[in-house]
């Protein structure tokens, strides 16, 4: 099957779509050939996937192909199982006919004969030409479609379709559509299921040796091609990432001997994108392939699919790591390939992705996230190419223009050298190139730092290439070692006269037969250099890499290329930081080629990342190269700065005089003629706190003296021809702070000063430092930073972590405005009322106040309805509680609510008022009714909800009054029942009592009663009181009772389930009242609604009904304590009484239920006990208990959990509370007289 691989590949680069074949039975085609290749490509085709789930494909390409067409009559019967994929999908037969007699003789046969071949997946078209206008041969076409019909359809499948070519119908085209379809998808199904079937028999075998995985990958690739040519890309790219997996364990097999390929001429040039850079039969290995060629053979047809599903992303990363993953297999084989084949081919396959992926990527068709991530890749990728082709540079002389940066040296210093099995030696003819390459070595200097700044240069090395060089050459001569260093004086070696030697400049080519003995001397770092550059020369044939190594500024314009490729990606990414490092090896080109304006703008750059990030020793080598660039354009500004902070790092980055460099430097320029004098910020630099101790306390007026420390971070003392300070007060930003001024010049020593200023009179209030401005000669320059120079545990350590602590207290201030509740009684709840807020400034205007409103849970703002505001009088005479009471408003003023805002109107600045604010309270708790037996009432508590206010008013709002108001909610009634009368007809008189919570008129029009499960009512039966006495005014504070009659009833079985329902009381009523007492009818929400017209309410409350015992089992007495009584700490033993009233339980559980806070049991509180089965049998179950507590305590309470309360009778089963006496007096406590 592997002799194939050459056909195969030829055959699927040629194969890209399905083919469908045409049997013109009766010569249609040139007929129908138009309409039919109008349908490609299919839209939405529903083609099945590797998993058998449905796919729609929105676009699937394809070619009607007749079966007389030599492509398919040339294919011989051994080729079709192995190149199955390219096979007809489906066949179209086109008939036609006329007459029946000719269908049954002619036509039914030779169709018969088409359709016996089961494995093609067909169907026929039957093209009528029979014109409309006649009507027998439309007739007899009709007849012929049907009897076709009944010999080639059945009821599984229909495979006949008609065309008529003078009026076609208008859903044939779906319908051949949909048959085309179905036919391509059944075709599909099945061959991928041959296959798979082969693919696992294949797969059985791996671990035998007949195995061959060239057979497996073409089946496998087959498979893959299949689906591409479907348009299922998902699963075509899964095929080819397991045949990835499979051909990586068939490599890594241990015992056979693989060639690993990459030995020819162009191999250098990365192929991941190009699976067509070499035939599959070229690289053909025994039953395998080439690692080399084929993991990027691989990866090309992944990249192919990936790119067909637009996701370039994915393309990035595979790449990514693809290269990184292929380096070290490189690495691996480093020795027999050519030179510098591994940096070479990175370079190569990073561009080549790098422009790929940047082509097919669009921007905003993908989520942001996905996106960033993209431009990171692309970053890395740009930054990997980079440092190689930096790597090569350095193997041609360009090492020492390279700017000796932390990221260059960090990368480059931890990236190995190359390790070919014999380094290349120079070619005989190459001494003018050592002559210039040496040349070029003396000329490089390093550019020396601003500020006379001497540091050590970064490595951009692992290893010193002149020892590793000649330590991997052919024939290498211990020789001398001097000579190795090409002349440098190294540790440990030097001359017996103390004098390093130096290297001679000897032209003499260091390849074999050109010394007479038989071992070379040691190449010098020139023809290194020499050697290597005309070995890659050997190595790379890309013209491009080739012409970016011929030169220094070629090298320059690729390197610039790379970085900013690299910086731009990295910026549009989450990565910005790495942008903005490698915006500072731009930055150096730039210098390098008098570009100082826009090197000094990276430069500001990289110097804000390190200094953000607190990588002061980084910001160190790249703020010196900022200030150079600075001064070079003279902008004395930025220059200035500079200085400042390069005095601001850690001392111990810089030497002494360094620093003082840097002051005196700050000095010149403060006190000469500067065009555009700025202000300095020199927070970090010259710092300050106040004293330790307490702050000091002033009243208002007087005026005294601050002592304040001042740290200097200068090496020399320094003149500050003034001094400001101010202050800031704690609790407001009011401008009448005035400032401390020092009159005479501040001379400040290194380290701390104590300087004593004085005070003007300040406003009330706490004040901390603000901000230290001053002047050095014409400089301005301000600091704003409190000092950290003390240690941690002092007063004068001050930093943003801790408080600020006060220096200053000025007192005697007073209120300025009050906020209380307008009314104190409680409002209806789940509707909406108005909230009434008194205003009261206190001689201070409240011109532009805004309140803050915040409520809190289960209380909402009806923000629907404006806010109201009116002004306050605290006496109100009668005509005006009459015109209140008659709904009309005094002074009133509607305002607007924006997100819990309200801004006070300018009449409302000085005087009292009121503010009614609309809300509701939500409540979702039904109220439940009272009785004599269960006294249940709602807590108060339950009815409580907060409004938070925060006023802000003043100049410039900068005075607040926070308050937090509870308000009221309750319902309009509380209810009360009680059973009035009991007739022998068991009908019962109801009474049900309403007592008004609330400080208004309530008036009920209408009261009805919806029973729970075992009552009935009596009567009309609509649960309607007895009597209707309806209206029924209620007036505050008082009650009124309505009488029901109902009547036990049978508990039949769809009532059973609501025996322990509820019952409710339903109750109409309206309110009558005003906002300024209390409770009042609702605010109308909707303004719609007439304010004359007015709803009635609806109050709803759940009553308990308990159904009388009528058939007790037992009888639970308590039985009297005893005379004595009952004291804390002393044992007293409760007693109940069980007996027996009718046939029942023999065993019956019980269980003593006591408060743990005041008894203590000391019996068994759970268990069982036996009664006779004789009426009338008595048991007793005694308990001892200790009071813990003395008073009126609820004592234990006997339960039978197994009985219900309808079957017990209580006689009675124990008192409410009992009486505990304290503990008699110890008289070992007892003191004598």
């Amino acid at each position: 099957m592997a002799n194939f691989l050459a056909q195969f590949q030829t055959i699927k680069s040629s194969s890209d779509h399905i083919v469908i074949s045409v049997e013109d039975v009766s010569g249609l085609w040139p007929t129908v050939k138009k309409g039919f290749e109008e349908r490609l490509p299919f839209k939405r085709a529903c083609l099945n996937n590797k998993t058998r789930n449905s796919v729609f494909v929105e676009n699937l390409p394809a070619e009607f192909i007749l079966t007389t067409d030599a492509r398919l009559r040339s294919r011989f019967p051994h080729e079709q199982y192995l190149f199955w994929f390219r096979e007809p999908y489906a066949t179209i037969i086109l008939v036609t006919c006329e007459d029946l007699d000719e269908f049954k003789t002619i036509l039914k046969p030779r169709l018969k004969l088409i359709v016996q071949n089961d494995e093609r997946e067909w169907f026929i078209v039957f093209v009528s030409r029979a014109h409309p206008s006649n009507d027998q041969a439309t007739k007899m076409a009709k007849k012929v479609y049907s009897k076709l019909e009944v010999d080639f359809s059945s009821r599984k499948r229909e495979r006949c379709c008609k065309l008529d070519i003078h009026s076609p119908e208008a859903n044939f085209w779906e319908d051949l559509d949909f048959k085309i379809v179905e036919s391509i998808r059944n075709t599909l199904d099945r061959r991928v299921q041959f296959y798979e079937d082969e693919l696992r028999k294949l797969s059985e075998q791996r671990f035998m040796p007949v195995w061959n995985f060239c057979n497996f990958f073409i089946l496998k690739e087959s498979l893959a091609f299949i689906f591409e040519m479907a348009q299922l890309h998902e699963d075509a790219l899964r095929e080819y990432d397991e045949l990835e997996l499979c051909y990586s364990e068939t490599v890594n097999v241990p015992g056979k001997q693989r060639d690993f390929g990459g030995l020819e001429r162009g191999d250098e040039q990365a192929a991941l994108l190009n699976s067509g850079n070499k035939p599959l039969n070229e690289i053909v290995q025994d039953d395998s392939f080439r690692e080399f060629e084929f993991r990027q053979y691989l990866f090309a047809c992944q990249s192919k699919l990936l790119f067909k599903l637009n996701r370039p992303y994915e393309v990035a990363s595979r790449g990514y790591s693809f290269i990184i993953s292929f380096s070290k297999s490189l690495t691996s084989y480093e020795s027999i390939l050519p030179f510098c084949m591994r940096e070479v081919w990175v370079v190569t396959a990073s561009l080549a992705l790098i422009g790929a992926t940047s082509s097919h990527y669009k921007e905003g068709l993908v989520a942001l996230d996905v996106e960033k991530e993209f431009h990171r890749l692309e970053g890395d990728l740009y930054s990997l190419c980079r440092l190689k082709f930096m790597r090569l540079a350095y193997m041609v002389g360009y090492g020492t223009y390279l700017e000796r940066s932390p990221v260059n040296s960090a990368s480059l210093s931890m990236l190995p050298w190359p390790k070919p099995a014999v380094w290349p030696s120079i070619p005989p003819d190459a001494s003018s190139e050592v002559l210039a390459k040496e040349k070029m070595i003396l000329q490089a200097s390093p550019r020396p730092k601003h500020f006379g700044i001497q540091r050590k240069q970064l490595p951009l090395e692992p290893s010193i290439l002149l020892r590793e060089a000649n330590r991997r050459r052919a024939s290498l001569s211990a020789g001398n070692m001097l000579e190795i260093f090409d002349g440098r004086p190294i540790d440990g070696v030097v001359s017996p006269s103390n004098k390093p030697h130096t290297a001679a400049m000897v032209r003499t080519n260091s390849i074999p037969g050109n010394f007479e003995s038989s071992i070379d001397r040691p190449m010098r770092l020139a023809e290194i250099y020499v050697a290597a550059e005309h070995a890659l020369r050997n190595t790379i044939s890309n013209p491009d890499l080739l012409k970016s190594l011929s030169s220094l500024e070629e090298f320059e314009q690729k390197y610039l290329e790379l970085t900013k490729g690299a910086a731009d990606n990295y910026h549009r990414s989450w990565w910005k930081r790495h942008g903005v490092v490698l915006d500072g090896e731009i930055a150096a080109v730039s210098f390098g080629h008098g570009n100082f304006d826009l090197a000094a703008k990276s430069y500001e750059k990289v110097c804000a990342l390190y200094a953000g990030e607190g990588w002061h020793d980084l910001l160190a080598e790249v703020l010196p190269n900022l200030a150079e660039c600075q001064k070079i354009l003279n902008d004395e500004a930025g220059y200035l700065s500079s200085c400042v902070r390069l005095l601001s790092l850690d001392k111990g980055l810089f030497l002494n005089k360094e620093r003082q460099a840097f002051q005196s430097e700050v000095v010149r320029l403060a006190h000469s003629e500067m065009k555009q004098p700025v202000p300095l910020d020199v927070s970090s630099l010259i710092t300050f706190s106040g004293n330790m101790g307490p702050p000091v306390k002033l009243c208002d007026g007087d005026p005294g003296t601050l002592s304040v420390n001042i740290w200097s971070g200068f090496p020399d003392d320094i003149t500050l021809d003034s001094l400001h300070l101010t202050l800031t007060a704690t609790f407001n930003t009011d401008e009448g702070v005035k400032a401390l001024k020092s009159s005479t010049p501040i001379v400040l020593n290194p380290g701390k000063n104590t300087i004593t200023l004085a005070l003007p009179p300040q406003k009330p209030g706490s004040y901390v430092l603000g901000v230290l401005t001053g002047q050095i000669g014409k400089l301005k320059f301000r600091s704003h930073s409190f000092s950290k120079g003390g240690p941690a545990e002092s007063d004068d350590f001050m930093s943003y972590e801790k408080p600020v602590r006060p220096i200053l207290k000025v007192f005697n201030p007073r209120p300025l405005v009050d906020l209380t509740a307008a009314i104190s009684s409680a409002l209806l709840i789940n509707e909406p009322q108005w909230i009434g807020i008194i205003v009261r400034p206190i001689d201070y205007s409240l011109k532009g106040a805004v309140l803050h409103i915040d409520t809190g849970p289960g209380l909402k703002i009806e923000e629907s309805h404006a806010i109201e505001m009116e002004s306050h009088t605290d006496v109100m005479d009668k005509t005006t509680m009459e015109n209140r009471s008659l709904g009309k408003k005094n002074n009133c003023h509607s305002l607007k609510i924006e997100d819990g805002q309200v801004e006070f109107p300018d009449w409302a600045s000085e005087t009292n008022s009121v503010m009614w604010i609309p809300v509701r309270a939500v409540s979702d708790q039904l109220p439940r009714g009272s009785s004599s037996v269960d006294s249940h009432k709602r807590n108060i508590v339950d009815g409580m909800r907060t409004i938070a206010l925060k006023l802000e008013f003043g100049m410039s709002h900068n005075q607040i009054f926070d308050r937090t108001m509870a308000v009221h909610f309750t319902d309009p009634f509380h209810v009360s029942t009680r059973v009035a009368d009991k007739r022998n007809d068991g009908t019962l008189l109801l009474q049900v009592t309403l007592h008004s919570q609330v400080n208004a008129m309530l008036t009920v029009n209408d009261a009805w009663i919806d029973l729970q499960g075992g009552f009935v009512h009596t009567g009309k039966g609509d649960g309607r009181p007895t009597s209707g006495f309806f209206p029924l005014a209620i007036a505050s504070t008082t009650r009124a009772g309505i009488l029901f009659s109902i009547r036990i009833g049978k508990v039949s079985g769809d009532e059973a389930n609501r025996l322990d329902a509820d019952t409710i009381l339903n109750i109409k009523y309206r309110i009558s009242g005003h906002r300024t007492r209390g409770a009042h009818p609702p605010v109308k929400v909707d303004s719609t609604k007439s304010d004359d017209t007015e709803q009635d309410l609806t109050f709803r409350s759940a009553l308990v009904f308990q159904r009388p015992v009528l058939d007790p089992c037992l009888a639970v007495g308590f039985l009297p304590l005893p005379s004595s009584g009952l004291r804390v700490g002393q044992l007293v033993t409760m007693k109940w009484r069980i007996e027996r009233l009718k046939n029942f339980k023999d065993e019956v559980l019980y269980e003593v239920n006591a408060n743990n806070v005041n008894w203590m049991i000391a019996g068994r509180k759970r268990g069982h006990i036996s009664l006779s089965p004789e009426q009338g049998s008595r048991v007793v179950i005694s308990i001892l208990c200790i009071p813990l507590v003395a008073g009126y305590v609820q004592p234990p309470q006997l339960g039978l959990p197994d009985i219900k309360e309808a079957n017990i009778s209580c006689n009675p089963a124990g008192p409410h509370l009992v009486c505990v006496l304290p503990a008699a007096l110890s008289s070992s406590f007892c003191v004598p007289a």
